[in-house]
């Protein structure tokens, strides 16, 4: 993850979201996955950044990227990108 970029994280029993390099969480605590990882696209969305949800905090191998950021389309031009699965 680069800094800057939105994770969605899970921490005893429940989900927040963070910008990466800076402390804290943004906003409040999420009941639902789900509803955490809307509110972290959103965010990644607006900061046009990377979005990765993690199923605990911390080093995982179980991390799941949602969206590309267009850092990591160089010389593909918007909307020729490959699927991503």
């Amino acid at each position: 993850m680069a800094a800057g970029d939105i994770e969605t994280f899970h921490r005893n029993g429940i989900w927040f979201n963070r910008i990466e390099g800076e402390g804290g969480v943004i906003g409040s605590g999420y009941d639902s996955k789900d509803d955490a990882v809307v509110a972290g696209r959103g965010s990644a969305s607006a900061r046009q950044v990377k979005h990765v949800i993690r199923d605990e905090e911390g080093p995982s191998h179980d991390v799941s990227s949602v969206e590309r950021h267009p850092r990591d389309r160089v010389g593909v031009p918007m909307g020729d990108e490959p699927p991503v699965h």
